[in-house]
């Protein structure tokens, strides 16, 4: 009997339209996007779901791909027919791969082989042991696979791609997981990401290898794919790298880069993936050298990442796990023997990946715990791990059994890796313990130790302005830990930018177009003052930085973290929200703080530039209603009064006598002090009473005060509320009427809230153990020696 061959007609790129009786997913264009669309809304919700699990975004996009394919969604015929019919999958192909083009360039943008040049021999040894044992037993799998579920297959091809696909490490997926978990500042981050650099680069070699041998089967041909392979890889070195350099050198810091520049280097990936597919050895290696051949200084790359990341990695990189997952079909594992290799498989994967990272790390003399949570981290997959295989299955060296067992084996090591190491792991050490953790402190020579934290450059001004008035000239010498909180995303450029703090060690401020300036900004007030500071970094997600900063002020044994209020203030004046989640940040610290904190809502305290001390003049009022936090506002107050600069105003309100007279008593005693050892020649400081209790003699008595620079208050005086409704609970009664437009547009306000060391959950936090957050010197930057001024004590 013949067979009929039935060709399905290609598509137009657009309908006519439903009203002309014209069905829209018969034709490319609206086809794709609802391709595109629906792709998103699964892989976003996924994603969304494994949030609280802490698991990258890679695992809800292969997750999503598979229930998009023919193991869940697409067992339904009409389902397929409609929404990824056989004849626009070419459509849907292209896209993903155009999008994995341009992805590859980014990660090579991403590897800096100046870091794997430096890499230690420890990190080499467990790169080279975590890529030999699991790719030898990769290669004894596949003899147990060629027979029994991949018979016919050709042996040397289906080998090298059964070795390279147990033994690659996901560098992005790693990056992502060591941020999620806090332990890229530690050793063992340090550690891995540098083991994974070297297994990416030696993985790609050896995906170029297996592609090459997977050609038409003759050894004459795969040897001249891998001879010219290796003459483009010496022509992208030899020829393209000086183009790119050239670039990059007339792309200046603080310029915007050429339109003319980005779109030739574009096109370059484009030829040059072109070349490598006209190679045979597949056109992501092309994108993937373009990237890796970029120089990394400079503003150059930033700008490429920034132009090509959103639309790469949101929108068409998804589509890529979409066309993966439509050649997976978990239904073509069935059977005992069937379930029983995917077992094999799963074990020969941990067993090679994680014993030989782990007999690596032993011979280093790395402790047991540590070698075991390098092994699981280091056993990670991820995108490459997919790319290896649909190549392999495209050019028919894995059948669909195989494939599905493959993709499997991916997903579930890399979902095991981030509970595992959470219950094997903590990548920590006792906290030392310290006294001094408020400002109020009985001994005034003592160093006081602040950590301020700040988002971006209009946090700076105000921030080193508040710290140069704080520094108490006459006693109390002051260090300055300052931390900028970044946001991990799944970016590249976020991956580029943990990949490149740990690589120099740099305080990585922006590194797009900011960084210069807020290095400057902090180098130029440490030496003009007598400030010493040490500059860090919390790269993480916001809604677990605020761990970040609790541990780091632990650590660092300070007495105050001072955070930026979440709200900007706009050119009319008012103050406008940067985000929930930065409010949340700070409502966070404050429950879970081992120190004082203060809250600082910035209105252009001392202008938009830094003010030098010699120019300072402010006026500044403490308003004193009794209570531990105005206790310590009242204590920061008198720091600030040393400033020859200062003219300080302290307004307290009388207590009513049906207070605590324990915290009377206090408040007496600590009024008293305060007058007695602050008594300046000059009449810089006032000192006034008011017997105002409601809210309405309150609010007079403040603004009878008239204009002021600062105000400071403590969060939770016993006063009436002095507003009706406050968004903004961690203000306090009366910080929530000083920051709203009702009382001022031009004061800034600073809320204190001292440490309480009676409170139950400060105990269960200081009991933990604390990740070691280490500070980064500027004198990486500079040529100064040192953070610390000269003559200061170490």
């Amino acid at each position: 009997m013949a067979t009929t061959t039935v060709c399905l007609a290609p598509m137009t790129a657009t309908s006519n339209g439903s009203w002309d009786g014209d069905n829209p997913l018969h034709h490319s264009l609206p086809l794709i996007i609802l391709q595109i669309c629906l792709v998103l809304v699964v892989t976003r919700s996924l994603a969304f779901l494994l949030r609280p699990l802490r698991q990258p975004r890679v695992i809800a996009e292969i997750i999503g791909g598979i229930l998009l394919g023919p193991s869940a969604l697409g067992r339904s015929k009409r389902f397929m027919d409609n929404v990824f019919p056989k004849q626009g999958m070419a459509v849907l192909d292209t896209l993903a791969n155009i999008g994995l083009l341009f992805f590859l360039f980014l990660v090579g943008l991403e590897l800096d082989l100046r870091s794997i040049r430096r890499t230690g021999k420890g990190a080499l040894a467990i790169a080279i042991a975590g890529i030999t044992l699991p790719f030898v037993l990769g290669i004894g799998t596949s003899v147990v696979l060629r027979h029994t579920v991949v018979e016919g297959a050709h042996q040397g091809p289906f080998l090298v791609f059964m070795g390279v696909a147990l033994s690659i490490t996901a560098f992005p997926v790693l990056a992502r997981i060591l941020a999620e978990l806090k332990l890229l500042t530690t050793d063992l981050g340090r550690m891995a990401m540098s083991a994974a650099a070297v297994n990416d680069v030696a993985a790609w070699i050896l995906l170029a290898l297996a592609i090459a041998l997977s050609g038409s089967g003759s050894p004459i041909i795969s040897l001249w794919v891998l001879l010219t392979g290796i003459g483009f890889v010496a022509c992208v070195a030899i020829f393209l790298r000086p183009v790119l350099a050239w670039m990059a050198r007339r792309s200046l810091e603080g310029e915007p880069v050429k339109e003319s520049y980005v779109c030739a280097t574009l096109a370059i990936v484009l030829a040059a993936g072109f070349a490598t597919d006209a190679i045979g050895i597949h056109a992501l290696f092309g994108a993937f050298m373009v990237g890796v051949v970029v120089p990394k200084d400079g503003p150059f790359p930033g700008v490429l990442i920034e132009k090509v990341e959103d639309l790469v990695s949101g929108l068409f990189l998804p589509l890529y796990f979409v066309s993966s997952g439509l050649k997976t079909n978990v239904a073509a594992i069935r059977g005992s023997r069937s379930w029983g290799l995917l077992v094999l498989v799963i074990t020969n994967a941990c067993l090679g990946k994680i014993g030989g990272t782990v007999i690596a790390s032993l011979i280093a003399k790395i402790p047991v715990r540590e070698a075991f949570t390098l092994g699981f981290l280091m056993n990670t997959k991820g995108l490459v791990e997919l790319i290896v295989l649909n190549i392999g299955k495209d050019r028919k060296v894995l059948n669909d059994e195989t494939f599905a067992i493959m993709v499997l084996m991916a997903l579930f090591t890399t979902f095991i890796t981030t509970p595992i190491v959470t219950g094997i792991y903590r990548p920590a050490r006792s906290a030392a313990p310290y006294k001094h953790r408020t400002v109020e402190s009985s001994n005034m020579d003592s160093e006081l130790r602040v950590l301020a934290c700040f988002h971006g450059l209009r946090n700076i001004p105000a921030t080193i302005n508040l710290v140069e008035i704080s520094r108490g000239i006459r006693r109390r010498r002051l260090t300055l830990y300052a931390m900028h909180l970044v946001e991990l995303s799944e970016r590249s450029s976020a991956i580029s930018m943990v990949h490149k703090a740990r690589r120099n060690g740099l305080p990585f401020w922006n590194w797009r177009d900011n960084t210069d300036h807020m290095v400057v900004a902090f180098e130029a007030y440490r030496q003009l003052s007598d400030v010493a500071i040490r500059p860090m970094t919390a790269i993480s997600d916001l809604d677990t930085v605020h761990e970040d900063i609790v541990a780091s002020a632990l650590q660092k044994r300070a007495a105050l973290i001072l955070l930026p209020f979440h709200k900007m203030q706009q050119l009319d004046g008012t103050l406008e929200s940067i985000g929930h989640a930065y409010h949340l940040i700070n409502q966070r610290v404050l429950r879970h703080a081992l120190c004082s904190v203060a809250i600082l809502v910035d209105r252009g305290l001392g202008g938009a530039a830094q003010v030098s001390s010699s120019e300072v003049s402010y006026t500044v009022v403490v308003l004193f209603f009794g209570g531990p936090n105005d206790r310590e506002a009242l204590s920061y107050g008198a720091l600030i009064a040393e400033h020859p600069g200062i003219a300080l105003t302290v307004l307290r309100f009388l207590p009513t006598p049906a207070e605590n007279l324990d915290q009377s008593a206090e408040d007496e005693a600590c009024i008293s002090k305060f007058r007695s050892n602050s008594q300046p020649s000059d009449g810089s400081l006032t000192y006034e009473e008011s017997a105002a209790a409601d809210m309405a003699g309150i609010i007079a008595a403040i603004k009878n005060l008239g204009r002021r620079n600062l105000f400071l208050v403590g969060r939770s005086p016993p006063a009436v509320a002095l507003v009706e409704r406050s968004d903004c609970p961690e203000l306090g009664p009366v910080g929530s009427y000083l920051a709203s437009s009702e009382f001022s547009t031009t004061a800034s306000v600073l809320i204190i809230q001292r440490y309480d060391p009676s409170g139950e959950t400060c105990r269960l936090v200081e009991e933990a153990e604390v990740a070691d957050m280490p500070d980064i010197p500027l004198a990486i930057v500079t040529p100064e020696p040192s953070l610390r001024a000269k003559g200061q004590p170490r």
